[in-house]
């Protein structure tokens, strides 16, 4: 099969986050089984911000057995990303499928016009939460605004699809809001193994650690719920120190940034918490293997891959109990939830789970099952891959 797979960012752009690594996953696991791969995206490379956009990236680049193609972005609104030359680029191609990942994108509409015009199969994964993510519902007037303006073409985007790809039930819960049920498949996110085994980077040793650390890994936002974090840690300040433990913060700033300083500088834990600031994906993964947990306090997600990264190398994870979480991580089993903002639970979570090193392991190798078993790229791409075949046919 000739696949147009379609995502706002893609390499080397990885702090844009989940549906990128998505993409990549489906991309190269489908190409080693000899269908031809193309990424249409923009020419996004994160050099310092979620803006910054490269035409130093080449146009055309092949990874692995799979082709990335790239159009430039000449305006970007938050994370809405204008590149036209993309239908140009599209149509002039051979294609018999088109799946578009992160419906709310301008890159998707495009996806929409290209699969109309061809007459051929489109599927959509959005990933995004349609109508119960923060910024939408409880974000600033401009960006409501904005999502309202949108609203359109999202139900176009919607209306043309052939089928839509849902990790969970409540992804297609939201969906239904738009479609039928027939119309929608569920597939569970995976990430791909390969990626996580053991790293060559001692990552204690590389930025001189010595203590054990907890860890976040995500966007420096109030959706990410950091500032949860920070009181927490602050929380059980004397229990931590009395273990040698500190807290170890990787990300990007997505405008909580300075906010978040603030907050570790008002309640006096420099010394506590480390923040590294655009991690590369490496140093990402050396520091998920050497942490005690991950700590994941988010006020939304729909079905993240942050906790599966984690249980690549056996780690638990505290998070919470909020939208799609309950439906990607299982509680008690592998992880511990919470209620959205309780940094008390956060902390006596915390306290728990260091002062039970049995029960640690026992959900890091409980989690390492769900990814081996359930939540891995290949079973994802094998599901997508079926859904394909009997669009086509």
């Amino acid at each position: 099969m000739k696949i147009a797979l379609v995502c706002p960012a893609s390499l080397p752009a990885t702090q844009f986050g989940g549906i990128l690594f998505l993409c990549v996953d489906i991309a190269r696991e489908l190409s080693k089984k000899e269908h031809q791969i193309s990424i249409y995206t923009t020419d996004l490379d994160f050099a310092n911000n979620a803006n910054t956009f490269s035409k130093n990236l080449p146009r055309i680049e092949k990874i692995n057995q799979f082709y990335i193609k790239r159009s430039h972005v000449w305006i970007a609104f938050k994370l809405f990303f204008f590149n036209p030359s993309m239908f140009f680029q599209m149509r002039e191609d051979n294609l018999d499928i088109i799946h578009s990942i992160g419906i709310r994108s301008f890159q998707s509409f495009i996806a929409a016009l290209i699969a109309r015009q061809k007459n051929i199969p489109f599927v959509i994964s959005d990933q995004g939460g349609l109508t119960t993510h923060p910024d939408i519902t409880m974000g600033k007037f401009i960006n409501k605004l904005v999502y309202r303006l949108q609203s359109p073409i999202i139900k176009f985007i919607i209306n043309q699809a052939t089928k839509v790809i849902v990790a969970n039930e409540y992804e297609k819960n939201i969906f239904l809001e738009f479609t039928s049920e027939d119309k929608i498949s569920i597939v569970k996110n995976g990430i791909n193994l390969e990626d996580f085994k053991k790293s060559k980077i001692d990552f204690r040793k590389k930025y001189s650690i010595s203590e054990e650390y907890i860890l976040f890994v995500g966007r420096f936002h109030t959706v990410k719920g950091v500032d949860v974090l920070i009181k927490a840690v602050n929380e059980i300040r004397n229990f931590l120190k009395s273990k040698n433990m500190k807290c170890v913060i990787m990300g990007v700033d997505f405008g909580y940034e300075q906010e978040m300083f603030n907050l570790i500088k008002k309640y006096n834990l420099e010394s506590q918490i480390i923040v590294m600031k655009k991690p590369a994906r490496e140093y990402v993964i050396a520091a998920y293997e050497q942490s005690q947990m991950l700590v994941l306090p988010s006020r939304w997600e729909l079905s993240p891959l942050t906790p599966l990264e984690g249980f690549a190398f056996k780690k638990p994870v505290i998070s919470t109990n909020c939208h799609g979480i309950p439906h990607t991580i299982k509680d008690g089993q592998n992880c511990i939830l919470t209620e959205m903002g309780d940094f008390k639970k956060i902390a006596k979570s915390i306290e728990y789970l260091v002062n039970n090193e049995d029960e640690r392991k026992r959900m890091g190798e409980e989690g390492y099952k769900q990814v081996k078993n359930e939540c891995n790229s290949a079973d994802m791409a094998n599901k997508i891959e079926e859904i394909y075949q009997k669009l086509i046919k």
